[in-house]
C-alpha cells in the first residue's frame, strides 16, 4: 500500500514537471535547465583539464616545436651542402684551363641543370662583371648593372667562400622575372698562364626554399620563416607580403639574440618561438606555435577529453529528455516552414501550438505572412500598371515624332512633283506603319524590326537627295529573336540628323544585328560628323534641362526619342541592359543595343497603335 501511494506520488511529480515545461517560456526552460548543466559541464572540465594537462601540454609543445624546426635547419643544410657540392661540379668541368668556351662544357651544363630543376642559370663574370658565360644562353639587359648586385660584392669582397642572397626577382636577363636565391662565390683561375679573378653565379628557384618551409606545420595556426642573421632581413615567411605592406610583424630582434626558444604575445595570445641557426649559410630558422592550440593535441588530454566527453554526453542526455518533446518538435516545426517561405510559398502557415514564446511567434508569424500576401498582391497590381502606363506614354512620344518627321519629308516631294518618289514613300511609310502597329504587340521579331529599319531608311534616303547609303546585316540566329518595337528608327533619325546631315561627302549608315552568347546585339553606326565625350556623356541622361538641350541641338527632338528607347529598354528588361553609344570626332558614331535574346515571344494583349 506504501509502495503504491509512493509510485502514484512520483507519477503526480512527474506529470507536474512536464506540465510546467508545457506552459513555461521557452527563456525560462533554457535559463535554469541549461544555464545549471552548463555550468556545471564547464567547472568539472575546467578542473579536471587544468590541474592534469597544463602542466605537461607546455613541456611535449616545446619539445616537438623543437624537433621541427631542427628539421628544417637539417633541410635547409642539406640543400645547402647539396649547392655547395654542385658548384665543386661547376669548378672541375667548367674553369680548368679556361675552356668554359668549350662544346663539351654545353652539354655537360645541359645534362646539370636537365638533372636538378631547381636551378634556373649559372653564369661566369670577369672581376669587371663582363659575362663571359651562361646557361641558358640569354642575353644581359642593357640596364643590368652587374657590379652594382649585391652577389657580386660578396663574392668580390671574400673570394673562395659561397655566398647566399635574398630573395628577389632575377633581373640579369631580358624576358626573365623569376624569384631567386643567388649563390655567388669569387675564384681564380689561370688564363693564357695569368691568374684572372672571376665570379660564379647560380640562381636557384626559390621555390624550393619555399617548399622545404611551407610544408612545415606547427598545429593549426603554426608557421616557420626564415630570417638572415647579417641584416635581420626576413628571407621567408608565409605571409611575406602582409610583412612587406606593414600588415603584420614579427619579433626578429629578439629572434637575432636568442638561440632557443622565447614566448611572447601577438593579439593578446601566447606563441612559443623556436630559433635554430643553419650556420652553413648564415640563416636562422624561427617556428612559431601558438601554445593554446599546440596544448589540445597530444594524446593523454584525448584520453581525459573522453572521460570529460561522456560525463557532458551523460547529462546532455538528461535534459534532452525533458526539453526534446517541448522545445525540438515546434522548434523544427517552425524552421521547416520558415524553409518553405524562403523557397516563395507564401500559403503556409504555423499551428499555434508548443511553449507560450513558440505559440506567440507563431502567431506573429502567421500576421506578418498575411501582410506580406497582401503586400505582394498590392505591388503586382502597382507594377504592372505602373509599366504599362510608362510603356504607352514613351511609345505616344516617339510615334508622333516619328510620323512629323516623315510627313515632313513627303510634303516637300510633293512640292516639287516626284510622283514616283512620292509612291516609293508613301508606299515605304505604309509599310513603315503596318510593322509600327503590330497589332498592338509591343515586342516583335528582329526580322520585323529591320524590315521597319528598311522603309525609314528608303524614306529618309528620298528626302536627303542620296545624300548617303545604308546596309542592313544580320545572323540568322538573331533575326527569330524578338526584341521591342520602335527601337531602332529613333538611332537612324539621330545618325542622320546629328552625323550625315552635315557631311560633304556622301554618308554611310549600317544596322547590324547579331548574338553575344544569350544577349542580342542591335548596332546603328554611321559615319559623321561624331560627338564630343561631354556630348555623350549627356547623351542618355534624364531631366528637363538635358531634354530641352536635346531638343534644340537636334532641331527634332531626337535626344528625347533616344533617351526613351534607352528608358524602354531597361524598363522592360532591367537594368543591366539599354543603350549605348561610342564615337569619335571626324570618325562617325555607333549606337548599340544590348537586351536579352528571348526566342519566344510573351502573350500580349493591347490596343491597335
Amino acid at each position: 500500500m506504501k509502495g503504491g501511494i509512493l509510485r502514484v506520488m512520483r507519477g503526480l511529480g512527474l506529470q507536474h514537471w512536464r506540465d510546467r515545461l508545457r506552459t513555461s517560456s521557452i527563456q525560462s526552460i533554457i535559463m535554469w535547465s541549461f544555464s545549471l548543466c552548463l555550468l556545471l559541464i564547464v567547472m568539472l572540465a575546467a578542473f579536471l583539464l587544468y590541474n592534469k594537462f597544463s602542466r605537461t601540454a607546455e613541456q611535449n609543445v616545446l619539445l616537438g616545436t623543437s624537433q621541427i624546426v631542427d628539421q628544417v635547419g637539417y633541410n635547409l643544410e642539406d640543400y645547402v651542402d647539396g649547392m655547395a657540392q654542385l658548384y665543386r661540379t661547376i669548378e672541375q668541368h667548367m674553369l680548368p684551363g679556361a675552356s668554359w668556351d668549350d662544346e663539351q662544357v654545353a652539354q655537360q651544363l645541359d645534362i646539370l641543370m636537365s638533372s636538378r630543376d631547381d636551378i634556373v642559370s649559372i653564369a661566369l663574370f670577369d672581376d669587371q662583371g663582363e659575362l663571359l658565360r651562361n646557361h641558358p644562353a640569354e642575353p644581359v639587359r642593357m640596364s643590368a648593372r652587374v657590379t652594382a648586385q649585391s652577389w657580386f660584392h660578396s663574392a668580390m669582397r671574400v673570394s673562395n667562400h659561397l655566398s647566399f642572397s635574398l630573395p628577389h626577382v632575377q633581373n640579369l636577363y631580358d624576358g626573365t622575372y623569376k624569384w631567386v636565391v643567388s649563390m655567388s662565390k669569387g675564384l681564380t683561375i689561370e688564363k693564357d698562364g695569368k691568374p684572372m679573378n672571376v665570379v660564379l653565379l647560380v640562381d636557384i628557384n626559390f621555390k624550393k626554399i619555399d617548399e622545404l618551409s611551407s610544408r612545415i606545420s606547427l598545429g593549426k595556426r603554426g608557421y616557420v620563416y626564415i630570417i638572415d642573421e647579417g641584416a635581420g632581413n626576413i628571407v621567408y615567411h608565409p605571409q611575406q607580403q602582409l610583412i612587406y605592406m606593414g600588415l603584420r610583424n614579427e619579433s626578429v630582434e629578439k629572434a637575432l639574440t636568442s638561440s632557443g626558444s622565447y614566448i611572447d604575445k601577438a593579439d593578446g595570445v601566447k606563441r612559443l618561438n623556436t630559433v635554430r641557426s643553419v650556420y652553413n649559410i648564415g640563416w636562422k630558422v624561427v617556428g612559431v606555435a601558438y601554445l593554446d592550440e599546440m596544448m589540445t593535441t597530444r594524446e593523454e588530454m584525448n584520453r581525459y577529453l573522453i572521460q570529460v566527453a561522456a560525463i557532458v554526453l551523460v547529462l546532455s542526455i538528461l535534459v534532452s529528455m525533458v526539453l526534446a518533446a517541448s522545445l525540438a518538435r515546434p522548434i523544427r516545426r517552425m524552421g521547416a516552414t520558415m524553409k518553405a517561405v524562403e523557397r516563395g510559398d507564401f500559403d503556409v502557415e504555423l499551428p499555434l501550438r508548443g511553449p507560450l514564446e513558440v505559440v506567440q511567434l507563431s502567431s506573429r508569424f502567421n500576421l506578418m505572412l498575411d501582410k506580406i500576401r497582401g503586400l505582394m498582391r498590392q505591388i503586382i497590381v502597382e507594377q504592372e500598371s505602373k509599366r504599362k502606363y510608362e510603356l504607352e506614354a514613351l511609345q505616344a512620344q516617339i510615334n508622333p515624332h516619328f510620323l512629323y518627321n516623315t510627313l515632313n519629308s513627303v510634303v516637300r516631294m510633293v512640292g516639287m512633283s516626284k510622283n514616283e518618289d512620292i509612291i516609293t514613300m508613301i508606299t515605304s511609310l505604309s509599310k513603315l506603319f503596318r510593322i509600327s502597329l503590330s497589332k498592338g504587340r509591343t515586342v516583335i521579331k528582329v526580322s520585323e524590326e529591320l524590315e521597319h529599319a528598311r522603309h525609314y531608311l528608303t524614306i529618309q534616303q528620298m528626302r536627303f537627295k542620296q545624300k548617303f547609303k545604308f546596309e542592313i546585316e544580320a545572323e540568322e540566329a538573331a533575326l527569330d529573336c524578338y526584341t521591342l518595337k520602335l527601337v531602332l528608327q529613333p538611332l537612324i533619325e539621330n545618325a542622320i540628323v546629328h552625323g550625315i546631315e552635315y557631311l560633304v561627302d556622301e554618308g554611310s549608315i549600317r544596322i547590324r544585328a547579331r548574338l553575344e552568347g544569350e544577349t542580342l546585339v542591335l548596332e546603328v553606326a554611321d559615319n559623321g560628323v561624331g560627338m564630343s565625350q561631354e556630348q555623350l556623356a549627356g547623351l542618355l541622361e534624364s531631366g528637363d534641362a538635358q531634354e530641352e538641350e536635346a531638343q534644340s541641338s537636334s532641331g527634332g527632338g531626337s535626344g528625347v526619342a533616344v533617351r526613351n528607347v534607352h528608358d524602354r529598354i531597361q524598363l522592360y528588361y532591367g537594368a543591366r541592359y539599354g543603350l549605348s553609344y561610342t564615337s569619335e570626332r571626324e570618325e562617325g558614331t555607333v549606337a548599340q543595343i544590348r537586351m536579352p535574346a528571348v526566342r519566344k515571344a510573351e502573350g500580349e494583349t493591347g490596343h491597335e497603335e
